[in-house]
Order: C-alpha cells, then structure tokens, then sequence
C-alpha cells in the first residue's frame, strides 16, 4: 500500500506494529534516514538496539542469502517487545526475497523496514511492498515539512506555546534548510527554551537560527541603511580587525540593499518582500529591514545600488586607491543618501 503526505507523516510518528514492514525511499538520503530513525525507535523505543530487538541487514547480505530478511523476522528475541529487521540501500535487484519475506509475515514476527534510494514507478522493490496489503511504501521528495511536521519536531524538543509569527518563521526556516539542520535548529531552540514557559517569539527563534551573515558585517548594514554616520568608521576598523577584505563587505553590502529593493518595490508592500527573501529574514532583524526598506523607497535604493556595482568594478579593476577606504566612502556615501 502506497502512503503519502499527511498520512504518511502520521504513520511515521505512530507506525503499526502489526503490519510487515514499511519501504521508505528517495533521494535525498539524509530525508530517508531521518524518518527511518523516527520509525524505529516508535517500533522498538529507546532500549531497542540494547535489548537486540533490532537487526541491521545490508542488501547485499540479501543478495548472498536470500532468505536472510525472513529467518531474522522470524526469530525469538530473548527480550519481549516490538522487532525490527532492518535492511538499508535496498534496490532492485534485492526485491525477490523481501516480498518473499513479507509474503511470509505472520503476527508477531518482527516488522521490516528498507531504505532506498530513488525507484521508479516501475520498480520491483516499489511493487513489492505497493502491492502488499500488510505493508507501506512511502516515497520522500524535497516538499518541505508540512505544518503538522513541524508541529511534531517542536512537540519532540518539548516546545508547546508557539507565537504566530514564531510559527510564519519556522515554516519558512523549513523550507530553505535541508531536513537534518532544521531538525538540530529546532532542537537548540529547544534547549535554548529550557525551563521558560512563555510562548516561543520570533527573538528566539532569531538567537538560534543558523548565522547567514556573521554578525559584525549585519551590524554594518543596519548602521550604513539608518544612516549612523558616526557608527561606520570604528565598525570598519573592527572588521578589517578580523581579516574580512573589502570585496566581502562591497558583496553584502549589495546582498542587504538588494533585499531592500526587492522589499520596496514588491506590489504586496515591504512585509511581503521580506517573506520572499532568500535567505530568509527573522524576528528583529526583518522588522528593522521593513523599517529601512519603508524609509528609502524604490528610487533610491536604485542609486545606492549602482553607488555598490560601481564600487564593485573599482575594486576589481587595476585603479590603486586602497580597497577598504573605496568601501568606506561608498558606504558613507550611502548613509549620507539616506539622510
């Protein structure tokens, strides 16, 4: 039988010990392994492997014995408890003696679990556990997390009271970080909640979420885009302190005031621009963007862009002035337009 979505979702959180065995495929193998993990330890619980109610089984040992999967489903185990037979980087050519062993199935023998890579529609290991009426497969794409899912990761890191637009940033964290950093996000979010009952806000999820500009070059921006004049001297000294060049700052720089122009200028206003951002901005720091990008307005941030791509060929051309003072002026240039 075939699984999908939402269904799929909740059968991976409670999965049923008193079916066969479950096919989870695709091609994104840190997705596969994830759920696979999450299955069986609902199967076997934290004690499983210890008490040896799981057996790990390569393909290729299937190959070599093909009746390999269905005697360990059948064995005793000298624990009571759920079994797992568990075979990994499963394909094609291993299909014959799984859907003999799940053809074999009877109640209270273990349940198997495989992992593939990608399958076709036409794929005999897909076929094999589609058409059993005791077993699942399920097939992982690079949809990302839908909200029950994430419901389900924070409820495992212990986070129950989640702020609306706490909840608008996770979703949107969810969708640009592959599925295991979401999942160590979430659980530093946990850890970093530990023991505060109050509702999650987007300030934490901001102090936790992965850096994507390091701190000292965003404090540059927000200084040059609210125009601190006094501020961009000693923050330049402090970053050419830590071996940043000047074509790096002239780069985000250009990232920054590009995300202001494309929050300016979006139909749906600065708000909506910013949820369109890629990489995504959170909590604080997008309120203080949409602030800058209502502030400048379309027309200019078009002349402080061209002020950075003209910047930008000066620095790479043969012209001698020293890089880092180019940089200066061009952002105190910019602070001065936003005056």
């Amino acid at each position: 039988m075939k699984l999908s979505g939402t269904e799929a979702a909740r059968y991976f959180a409670r999965p049923d010990p008193g079916k066969a065995g479950l096919l989870i495929y695709g091609a994104d193998a840190m997705r596969v392994a994830l759920r696979r993990q999450q299955v069986i330890a609902a199967l076997v619980g934290p004690q499983g492997e210890a008490e040896m109610r799981l057996v790990r089984m390569a393909a290729g040992d299937l190959r070599r014995d093909p009746a390999a999967a269905g005697d360990a489903m059948r064995e005793q185990g000298f624990f009571p408890g759920p079994r797992v037979v568990f075979v990994e980087d499963a394909n094609d050519t291993v299909a014959a003696p799984l859907a003999s062993a799940l053809a074999d199935w009877r109640p209270g023998d273990a349940v198997l679990v495989v992992t593939a890579g990608s399958l076709t529609a036409k794929s005999a290991l897909r076929k094999a556990f589609e058409s059993a009426p005791h077993a699942y497969a399920v097939g992982l794409y690079d949809d990302p997390p839908s909200r029950e899912e994430i419901e389900a990761e924070l409820a495992q890191a212990g986070l129950k009271t989640i702020d609306r637009a706490a909840m608008g940033d996770l979703e949107t964290l969810a969708k640009v970080l592959d599925p295991g950093d979401f999942r160590q996000t979430v659980e530093k979010i946990g850890l970093y909640k530990w023991g505060d009952d109050s509702p999650l806000t987007p300030e934490d999820i901001a102090a936790c979420a992965p850096a994507t500009i390091e701190a000292e070059l965003d404090d540059l921006m927000h200084v040059v885009a609210e125009a601190r004049l006094r501020e961009i001297g000693p923050l330049m000294r402090r970053i050419e302190g830590q071996g940043i060049n000047a074509v790096r700052i002239c780069i985000d720089a250009t990232r920054h005031f590009r995300t202001l122009h494309a929050a300016a200028s979006d139909p749906g206003g600065p708000g909506a621009g910013l949820a369109r951002a890629r990489p995504p901005v959170f909590g604080p720091r997008r309120d203080r963007m949409q602030r800058q990008a209502q502030h400048w307005g379309m027309r200019r941030l078009e002349s402080a862009l061209a002020v950075l791509v003209e910047t930008d060929l000066t620095l790479r051309s043969a012209a001698k002035a020293p890089d880092m003072a180019l940089v200066e002026r061009a952002l105190i240039r910019l602070a001065t337009l936003a005056r």
